[in-house]
């Protein structure tokens, strides 16, 4: 089982802690859910706790966000490295390789064209904008599946009649 750690005021909203959230409640999901199976062909009620999660997925049933769940899990815990992951890889990397030699050549040609620090300064401010959007981003995520996982955690048990229906 894993272990909780106190979160302070500052600490709740770290990246860190919110990959513990959805892990350890994804990590619940799995330990509480002995019999997947189960849940093929329970529709989800789109209740307010459940309605939220939108996926590729097709079938809409209590199971399919159950796989989905455990492969976000996984994803986050080995990397998203698949075959077409690689295949989409490969290819950016050919078009970077041509775009970048094209860039080289125009650079090489005008040796003027140098960036300034003031450049330097818009391009990190640009990042660092870039990676809180993302960040905050990645958080609401992260806290919306965590609330999925602890939604399906709770209907399975309604479903089996386990554990009071108020936990």
């Amino acid at each position: 089982m894993m272990m909780q750690l106190l979160e302070t005021p500052k600490q709740k909203n770290s990246l860190f802690n919110a990959m513990n959230r959805f892990m350890g409640a994804v990590n619940d999901m799995d330990q509480t859910i002995l019999v997947p199976s189960l849940l093929r062909d329970v529709p989800l009620e789109e209740d307010r706790e459940m309605g939220g999660l939108k996926s590729d997925v097709d079938e809409g049933d209590m199971y399919s966000y159950y796989e989905l769940l455990k492969s976000i899990r996984s994803d986050m815990e080995w990397g998203v490295r698949c075959a077409s992951a690689d295949e989409r890889h490969k290819e950016s990397m050919k078009i970077t390789r041509s775009h970048s030699s094209a860039s080289a050549c125009s650079s090489i040609s005008s040796s003027s064209a140098s960036f300034s620090e003031e450049e330097d300064e818009g391009e990190d401010e640009d990042l660092q904008k870039q990676f809180q959007f993302h960040l905050t981003g990645l958080q609401g995520v992260l806290s919306k599946l965590t609330q999925q996982a602890n939604s399906l955690t709770k209907r399975y048990k309604q479903e089996l009649g386990i554990g009071g229906c108020g936990q």
